[in-house]
């Protein structure tokens, strides 16, 4: 599940990011600037494009990261809660095994006499 939450963040800065590029690259080519000027404004917008596109992937990345590592620390939490509760589980049953278990003796050494 936080798995298709990234890809769903990432796709939408990814959508967002080309949509702001196509935008500014199409006012590019109808402003009236020779071609040479033109060309330098499309390179510069894709490279600013690029690098805000690389940016907002990082931030994704890494809030996806800490994002994932917060749950790992949680699960770890309650697993740990959880074999521990168990443990003392355990030992109850068993406690309560070893009764069981003196009662019969006794009760058996009573029908032996």
């Amino acid at each position: 599940m936080q798995n298709d939450s990234g890809n769903v963040l990432l796709a939408l800065l990814t959508g967002a990011a080309i949509g702001a590029g196509i935008g500014a690259g199409i006012g590019i080519l109808y402003a009236p600037d020779k071609g040479i000027e033109t060309r330098h404004k499309i390179k510069r917008k894709v490279e600013d494009t690029s690098h805000d596109l690389a940016e907002r992937v990082s931030h994704a990345k890494d809030e996806l990261t800490k994002t994932a590592n917060e749950k790992k620390d949680e699960f770890d939490r309650k697993l740990d809660e959880a074999i521990s509760t168990m443990s003392y589980k355990a030992d109850d049953i068993i406690d309560k095994l070893e009764r069981k278990l003196e009662d019969l003796k006794a009760k058996n050494a009573q029908l032996q006499k």
